[in-house]
């Protein structure tokens, strides 16, 4: 029988956390994380306020300033954070919803008919998780001003002068207590979340200021869309060739819930839909993303049998996902009470907003086709050649359950498998070639390490029918060593992967790059959950090796630590010899275990998502068949590129 050490537990054990203090002591319930994705969600949390300062018509100006020490200034044009005492609680306004939890104006909905933050916790976490934090508020021709640390109000509230102007400033350093990791902010990431902001909401101005930038560097840029979702759809499918002059754009409301969506079929083979509720991208879907497919499958199959252009007699079986491939849309609704759900509280649950969103989108959409009956007979021909091309691959899938059932065991001969069966435990690493390949069998742990080699590069899956990807062998292996399936989201079964960590290990030099380029855009594209729940990861073998005259060997994975080793040798007058990695082949196994392969040694990042619009984006940039979003792309990022001469 187990001592009872708990003999002592009485009511003075029993700790309770006043105010902000539960956020400090626990951030990551609030935010996330206390790494680069909790540190940019503060930036967001703020710009949520005023951005439903617009949603409610008193706001359309917002200015963001990323300054040099790494804090952040927030101003908007909005009515200001009210400064009046509150009745209860006998203290300023805005020092209740700056350093109470569930204090805010958006519980009220004469205030706020809809909002992005619904908790009252957004702003005030803000305030709890920075060291320095201040509020300038614009209000009854009055400048207040207001100063916090760590949450705790350090400077009272107090008058400052006078103005003709509303709004708020809020500017804030995040505290390096909390995020011990990094408390940089990362120019691109805020970009794409104001730019996404910019286009949801078309009546907003947004400037994005970064003191930081030296000359050569971007360090400014205004994001302001008069087209809304239909401008955010041309910008995704940039890269892509249109079927279509302009994309359509359907927007109406059904039970008090404001509906708009933009569509445009493009001649790319995969579907991209991204749904947004009240601004918060819904990377999970929901009842809303339910209705809009419900809607455009019935529309389409009810024109195509009406015109006779799907003949009764023909052997193909459309389905719903035929019609959307080659499908880029934004959909947005606005939701007075949202209720989220999914494990990233990303999936909208509301009932009434699937029949809100079918309602429109299928009257909308067939007046539309019946008045563009070219464009709806050219989507048509492409929802043939879709169902089509699924027939074949079905036809490929089985052949590849086939030969995994003939080979024995279900697994690609080449997959090096491990002997623990547990996929919570359990990792493979995709290696480039079979000369690495060779050496990461031999210095792996075979317990618990996988080893699939990759022989050159597979194929440009952005490029590529389902039916021609599946026919690729390296992909094949892939699949069949993974065991989730691939495609659409009901073919695929997460529960089923066989290994929770999926490294990608390829060389440090451009070939190297490229692999990995392409398996990510084959992941993102065909095993998206995999990313989604934090499964792809990448291998950072080292750069250079550094051996000293008694045989000690030193490793730098970066040319900054390189230079410093060298110059810590050269003052201690060593002598020593530097070689550069031309590619893992070079490393013995026990090199590349100990640099590489060592979970107590080496680095992994992991993949992930911020933002899949401009995940999305990016993709289509790199990877796709027009050339001249490329060639903008690398001009304008070439100052970041490293050569390797």
């Amino acid at each position: 029988m187990a001592k009872n050490k708990g003999s002592d537990y009485k009511a003075e054990n029993i700790q309770v956390l006043e105010g902000l203090e539960a956020v400090r002591k626990r951030p990551s319930m609030y935010i996330g994380d206390t790494g680069q994705r909790g540190l940019h969600h503060l930036i967001n949390e703020v710009v949520d306020n005023s951005i439903d300062e617009a949603l409610a018509g008193y706001c359309d100006y917002i200015k963001v300033t990323i300054h040099k020490d790494d804090s952040i200034t927030i101003q908007d044009n909005g009515r200001g954070i009210p400064v009046d005492t509150h009745p209860k609680l006998n203290l300023p306004a805005v020092e209740v919803v700056l350093t109470k939890l569930h204090a805010g104006g958006k519980f009220d909905k004469e205030s706020y008919k809809v909002s992005g933050g619904l908790h009252g916790v957004g702003v005030s976490c803000v305030n709890a998780l920075s060291s320095e934090f201040n509020a300038e508020i614009h209000r009854d021709g009055e400048i207040y001003v207001m100063e916090f640390s760590k949450g705790g109000t350090k400077v009272p509230l107090k008058k400052t002068g006078e103005t003709d102007d509303t709004g708020t400033i809020i500017k804030f350093k995040p505290d390096p207590e909390i995020f011990t990791q990094t408390t940089e902010f990362k120019f691109d990431i805020i970009a794409d979340r104001m730019r996404e902001l910019a286009f949801l909401n078309p009546q907003i101005t947004i400037d994005l200021v970064d003191e930081r930038a030296d000359e050569d560097e971007e360090g400014e840029i205004t994001f302001h869309y008069s087209g809304g979702v239909k401008d955010f759809v041309k910008y995704l499918d940039e890269s892509r060739q249109s079927l279509m002059d302009e994309p359509m754009y359907i927007e109406g409301e059904e039970d008090n819930v404001p509906v708009e969506l933009a569509i445009q079929y493009n001649d790319s083979y995969t579907e991209n839909v991204h749904s947004y509720v009240n601004n918060i991208n819904t990377r999970e879907g929901g009842t809303h993303i339910s209705g809009f497919r419900r809607a455009l499958t019935r529309c389409f199959k009810n024109y195509a049998d009406k015109n006779n252009i799907i003949k009764s007699n023909s052997k193909i079986n459309v389905s719903g996902e035929d019609f959307r491939e080659g499908m880029t849309c934004v959909l947005s609704v606005k939701v007075a009470e949202p209720q989220f759900e999914g494990q990233t509280k990303t999936k909208l649950g509301n009932s009434e907003v699937q029949s809100a969103v079918e309602i429109i989108l299928y009257e909308k959409l067939n007046d539309y086709l019946e008045q563009n009956p070219k464009i709806a007979k050219k989507i048509l021909e492409k929802v043939i050649v879709a169902a089509e091309a699924r027939e074949a691959a079905r036809k490929a899938r089985q052949l590849i359950q086939r030969k995994s059932v003939m080979s024995g065991g279900g697994l690609p001969g080449k997959l090096a498998d491990c002997s623990i069966k547990d996929p919570a435990h359990s990792e493979v690493y995709l290696v480039e070639g079979d000369s690495a390949g060779g050496s990461a069998k031999m210095g792996r742990n075979r317990s618990f390490q996988a080893i699939l080699p990759l022989r050159g590069k597979i194929l440009n899956v952005e490029k590529a029918k389902i039916n021609r990807i599946l026919e690729n062998k390296e992909i094949q292996a892939m699949i069949t060593a993974l065991g989730t399936g691939v495609g659409h989201e009901e073919e695929f079964e997460l529960e089923k992967l066989r290994y929770h960590k999926i490294i990608i290990m390829t060389d440090a030099d451009v070939d190297g790059s490229h692999i990995r380029t392409l398996l990510l855009t084959f992941f993102y594209r065909y095993m998206h959950p995999l990313i989604e729940h934090g499964h792809v990861y990448i291998a950072t073998p080292p750069l250079y090796r550094i051996t000293k005259s008694r045989g000690e060997i030193q490793y730098a994975w970066d040319e900054d630590t390189r230079n410093k080793l060298v110059r810590e040798l050269k003052k201690g007058r060593s002598k020593f010899d530097v070689s550069r990695y031309k590619g893992l082949g070079e490393m013995n196994p026990e090199q590349l275990w100990e640099t590489t392969m060592d979970p107590e040694t080496r680095t992994l990042q992991k993949v992930t998502i911020e933002n899949a619009a401009a995940a999305d984006k990016m993709f289509s940039t790199l990877m796709g068949g027009d050339v001249e979003p490329r060639r903008e792309f690398i001009e304008q990022n070439s100052k970041y590129a490293t050569l390797d001469i």
